[in-house]
């Protein structure tokens, strides 16, 4: 029996694939999570073997609990399920050690057969997904820059992102400045809008 644990911040659609999940013969749901955090926990209390993560989720997306359970539950293989996926997103999560990447379109039946998949040591990703993520190209970003506009993403102004970052304020423009400017925006602003929906932070 492999042991999944699903973790979607939207009920009705977690509720949903664990009930058709539930009737797959050889699948059984250990564990149901709504936030990044709440997932690590439940992996860390069940240990299972799949956990389906969707990428957005509070507290944590699904990358960020994919990177935490990797030392907490070496054994679980993680699988991401996302409704807005970005080139950048694919190639952060492969880094992580994700074993699988598909849209949320995906049937449960087809996702049965992918949990069986990564569970059996294989990867899947999506083929129009990795097609995206191929004719995208790298994020020019550096890491501190890709860091700063996240920072910069709820209109803090300098002087905080400065602080938070532990930074002189100096350095933060330097750093946002260089940003926009490889981005081709006009501002920190645009330059974060730009790199989200091309998924670099």
């Amino acid at each position: 029996m492999i042991r999944v644990l699903l973790a979607d911040d939207e009920h009705l659609i977690r509720g949903a694939l664990a009930a058709l999940l539930g009737l797959e013969d050889d699948l059984t749901v250990v564990a149901e999570a709504a936030t990044g955090p709440e997932a690590r926990a439940m992996a860390q209390a069940h240990r299972p073997d799949v956990a389906v993560l969707d990428l957005a989720m509070p507290g944590a997306d699904g990358v960020a609990v994919a990177t935490a359970l990797r030392s907490e539950v070496p054994g679980c293989a993680v699988l991401i399920v996302t409704g807005h996926a970005r080139p950048g997103h694919l190639k952060r999560a492969l880094s992580a050690g994700v074993r699988g990447f598909l849209p949320k379109t995906v049937s449960a039946s087809r996702l049965a057969e992918i949990i069986r998949t990564v569970h059996a040591g294989h990867r899947y990703v999506d083929p129009a997904l990795a097609a995206d993520a191929i004719s995208a190209g790298d994020s020019p970003l550096t890491e501190r820059e890709a860091e700063l506009l996240e920072l910069a993403a709820d209109g803090a102004p300098i002087v905080e992102i400065a602080q938070r970052a532990n930074l002189a304020p100096g350095t933060v423009r330097n750093y946002l400045s260089s940003a926009a400017t490889k981005l081709g925006a006009e501002n920190r602003h645009t330059a974060v809008r730009l790199a989200r929906e091309r998924g670099w932070v």
